[in-house]
């Protein structure tokens, strides 16, 4: 299922964009192909930072995370 294209929060815009669309001017465009290699690489993302940080790293990190979550 391919995803609808990002509408515009302006009213007016929104308006010519469906009115563009009716009319057959412009189309539901599709989304870009994405590069193969960078999907690769997108998938290892967290894994991979996980697996190259010491333990003292992942928990200053993780102690950082939680005073930013829970500050007042």
């Amino acid at each position: 299922m391919a995803k609808n294209p990002k509408r515009p929060r302006d009213p007016n815009q929104l308006a010519k964009m469906i009115v563009d669309i009716a009319t057959g001017e412009a189309e539901n465009e599709k989304p870009q192909e994405k590069d193969p290699a960078a999907v690769a690489l997108g998938k290892k993302g967290g894994a991979a930072r996980a697996k190259s940080l010491t333990p003292e790293e992942r928990k200053a990190i993780a102690e950082k995370a939680a005073k930013e979550r829970w500050k007042d």
